[in-house]
């Protein structure tokens, strides 16, 4: 056994001399990595890291091979989940369980900071629940070392480098030892998963103890977390939006994240709420429509705070998850799992062949990277009004299919009629 798997190296090599060329020694992997990490300490202290600082946070002989944050940023998810899943993945009995405790036992003693940032105590636990599980989850990745080896040959690499000099600004103006600075492996901390950049914007030392400590002192966390929400602009008595039902005949071009109307004005449209109930929505609230899963699944009708906690996390299914578990925490119904549509959930994989097809035939220049952002759903925009398809900017089994029996001498003019692929498992 042994002797035929020497055969199979060797032909291997023999057959493929790149292969050695491509497996650095550790010397030479050290050397390169060295001649980098002087760099980059000088470009820190460049920007106004002091050398103590730099010292501090770099220990002698600090090297690394592979680390684990750079294969968790390499990862990505083989689904993309549908809303419904997603939020009944993390909007569960035992979550909302939790959280009417957690803003049971604290209501008393924060209430003064809801009313002080205007931002209702609710939300901020639901936050709280989402991002660390109450604190249980905050993160055990060493921020420095994960930043730095985020920063190094990475495809994010100068984001990462600007959270880094951020986490060594928290240093050196609180004179803090990096062992003590742990969160995600992206570099996201303390009870409600600040990035460092996002720490010293926002972050408050409510205490008054010279330090804003958002990993162990929960009033600071609390309160920094509040002050993020009031300094993006939350409206305290403002709801977040509504499930509603859109009518037959919509056209998708006045829907989209920044096409807004009044309430009553989508009321006059034809939107209703789920079960012909009525929109109970402030009527001069600005609103937009949010199709989480496109045309097949459900739709909302969200206001401006919705838009607020976008901006802390651009996910429309973590939106939805923090605002069913708020709903959870601020009315004591009963706990109901979201009914799962069974939408077709396109792999990442899946939206990579959308992007490359779109590059390719609407010389576009989108980043190939699987992902489903704003630039790649304008794009679908487009491609769906090439073959008069509605446009909601989400790509579905339909798209797909098209894309995959595309016939270039026909070109747009005559769409194969696709067959809805069985449920994924």
């Amino acid at each position: 056994m042994i002797k035929k798997l020497l055969i199979i190296i060797c032909f291997c090599f023999i057959f493929c001399p790149n292969c050695w060329a491509k497996v650095k020694p550790v010397e030479v992997q050290k050397k390169e990595w060295n001649i980098w990490l002087d760099n980059l300490k000088n470009e820190m202290m460049e920007k106004g890291i002091s050398k103590k600082t730099i010292k501090k946070a770099y220990k002698d002989d600090y090297f690394h091979e592979v680390k684990e944050v750079v294969l968790q940023d390499k990862k990505q998810a083989e689904f993309i989940l549908t809303s419904d899943i997603y939020i009944n993945k993390l909007v569960n009995p035992n979550k909302v369980k939790l959280a009417r405790k957690h803003y049971s036992d604290i209501k008393n003693k924060y209430q003064d900071i809801s009313d002080k940032y205007g931002v209702p105590l609710n939300y901020l636990v639901a936050f709280w629940g989402i991002e660390t599980h109450f604190g249980y989850n905050k993160g055990k990745y060493h921020l420095i070392d994960g930043l730095t080896n985020l920063s190094y040959k990475n495809r994010r690499a100068e984001f990462f480098k600007k959270e880094l000099y951020n986490i060594l600004k928290i240093m050196e103006e609180y004179d803090l030892d990096g062992d003590k600075m742990k969160g995600s492996w992206a570099g996201a901390m303390g009870h409600f998963q600040f990035m460092p950049s996002t720490y010293n914007a926002y972050a408050i030392d409510y205490d008054g103890d010279g330090v804003a400590d958002i990993w162990d002192n929960f009033d600071d966390a609390i309160a920094s977390a509040a002050n993020y929400l009031s300094q993006l602009g939350w409206k305290k008595d403002e709801p977040w939006g509504q499930e509603v039902v859109l009518p037959w005949n919509l056209d998708y071009n006045s829907i989209g994240p920044k096409k807004y109307k009044k309430v009553s004005e989508w009321k006059k449209i034809g939107l209703k709420g789920i079960d012909d109930k009525e929109i109970k929505l402030p009527d001069n609230a600005s609103a937009a429509i949010t199709l989480p899963d496109g045309r097949h699944g459900k739709a909302y009708l969200t206001l401006s705070n919705f838009r607020r906690i976008m901006i802390w996390n651009r996910s429309t299914n973590y939106a939805l998850a923090i605002v069913k578990l708020a709903d959870y925490i601020n009315d004591n119904y009963k706990y109901s799992p979201v009914n799962e549509n069974n939408c077709y959930k396109l792999t990442n994989a899946d939206i990579l062949t959308i992007q490359r097809f779109i590059n390719k035939k609407l010389k576009t220049n989108l980043k190939e990277d699987g992902i489903l952002g704003s630039k790649t759903s304008n794009a679908v925009k487009k491609l769906q009004q090439k073959w008069k398809l509605p446009e909601d900017g989400v790509p579905d089994y339909q798209l797909l299919y098209r894309i995959q029996n595309f016939n270039p001498k026909v070109g747009f003019k005559l769409a194969p009629q696709p067959r809805k692929p069985k449920k994924n498992s």
